[in-house]
């Protein structure tokens, strides 16, 4: 998508080869037009799909899932990070170990959100070494839902989470992917492919 492409280049930081700092349009504040594009683009790539309700994680998913979801017409449920005083049963709960934080957080969705045979779109905001991703089919398996794919923003190419989630049968379609970070510069892995 090429616009996302420009905004990573324009306004990302490369904090390290690991880290790509998105804060202006997509983790801290949100461009409204993008993540329209945004969920936009994911409707066309999964509109033949019968996609019944999205599911991503707090808080960075929740703007591209919300725009997807309009664009679908289907209903958007995201897992929680922390548990408020209304969610204390009746939870679908899973472990997920942030590399960008370096913590394990316990994610939940009350189980009246999520019904059995539901067509399920998983929506993330990165997709680096897949832990997310797999805390999130985790839940939805849990409800005895159907994983359709994952949609994700930006991809980290250089880190494995894609290949774990397609060598366990799923669908990844990301909007950006990037093939490194390398003196303060994403290097998108569609380049690299057209200049060979």
């Amino acid at each position: 998508m090429q616009r996302l492409k420009q905004f990573i280049e324009k306004e990302g930081s490369v904090i390290n080869d690991q880290v790509l700092k998105v804060d202006s349009f997509l983790n801290h504040a949100i461009h409204p037009q993008l993540m329209k594009q945004i969920g936009e683009e994911f409707s066309h790539r999964f509109q033949h799909d019968g996609i019944t309700k999205i599911v991503t994680l707090e808080s960075s998913g929740i703007a591209p899932a919300l725009m997807a979801s309009l664009a679908l017409n289907c209903e958007l449920v995201f897992a929680r990070k922390r548990k408020s005083m209304t969610m204390t049963d009746h939870l679908y709960t899973s472990s997920v170990h942030s590399f960008t934080k370096n913590q394990v957080n316990d994610i939940s969705v009350s189980k009246n959100l999520l019904e059995k045979g539901e067509r399920i779109l998983i929506i993330d905001d990165f997709l680096a070494n897949g832990q997310a991703a797999l805390g999130l089919i985790d839940l939805v398996n849990q409800a005895q839902a159907n994983v359709i794919g994952l949609g994700i923003v930006i991809e980290k190419s250089f880190q494995p989470g894609r290949e774990i989630l397609e060598k366990k049968g799923y669908r990844v379609e990301s909007l950006a992917r990037i093939a490194h970070l390398s003196e303060g510069k994403a290097t998108f892995l569609e380049s690299i492919t057209s200049a060979n």
